[in-house]
């Protein structure tokens, strides 16, 4: 069992910076693909960037240029920098580890463990 604790999300205004942070347990979180995912009241929860063991990333369009994911794995921790923020990246976001399963990580079913989500909210 992995537990995955999230934090740094907050109230920030558009244009605005916030690093959220994931830390995971467990002993080899260097093989973990990492993800962020976000929900917005209403929708579904969606992807917006990952963090593969090898060094892959990727990212939703929306946040291309924007967000940034990176990851500590000294610390059992995966970041994500998100800068310029606007209005509709207002939701919950929610860390993801993946060991078990596979695909390419975009789907929330690709992944094992979630973490309990993190609130962000950008005011105009």
């Amino acid at each position: 069992q992995v537990q995955l604790a999230e934090s740094g999300g907050g109230l920030v205004q558009a244009g605005g910076s916030l690093r959220l942070s994931c830390t995971a347990s467990g002993r080899t979180f260097s093989t973990y693909t990492m993800g962020w995912f976000r929900q917005a009241p209403g929708k579904e929860r969606a992807f917006v960037a990952l963090s593969g063991s090898g060094g892959r990333t990727a990212y939703t369009d929306s946040v291309k240029g924007r967000f940034t994911i990176s990851r500590d794995n000294a610390k059992n921790t995966v970041y994500l920098q998100m800068n310029n923020l606007k209005p509709e990246d207002t939701a919950v976001y929610f860390c993801a580890a993946r060991i078990y399963k596979s695909g390419l990580g975009y789907r929330t079913s690709e992944y094992d463990y979630w973490g309990q989500g993190t609130q962000v909210a950008v005011s105009t």
